[in-house]
């Protein structure tokens, strides 16, 4: 498990609450949150193609707010390496998701890996 006290994992922590709170009712977000929803259109496509049998209504609204940024580190912003963010999505999803969320995420994020190669 990764640290609790990485700055990092801090961050992405806020950030999928942030698109979680976000999927419900309008709030105050931090810059990250709101640059990922700025380019929903690019992300949510790429979650359309790499898990075709889940449309985004159906994708539990905590596994699509671990993608999304996930998504938005692998494709926009590019700082880490695949596997690093990966990793990390799969740890935010022990976290924060149900039992099927860690290997969904995984998938969907190997997909978009294979996709974007």
């Amino acid at each position: 498990m990764k640290n609790p006290l990485d700055p990092r994992h801090k961050k992405r922590q806020k950030t999928v609450e942030d698109l979680f709170k976000q999927s419900f009712y309008k709030q105050k977000i931090d810059r990250q949150a709101k640059e990922i929803l700025a380019n929903l259109e690019i992300i949510d496509s790429s979650i359309k193609k790499a898990a075709p049998e889940f449309s985004i209504e159906k994708i539990n609204k905590v596994d699509l707010a671990i993608l999304r940024l996930a998504i938005f580190e692998l494709i926009i912003e590019k700082k880490e390496p695949p596997k690093v963010i990966i990793d990390e999505a799969i740890e935010l999803a022990k976290e924060y998701g149900g039992e099927t969320s860690p290997p969904f995420i995984n998938g969907a994020l190997g997909n978009i890996v294979l996709q974007n190669q």
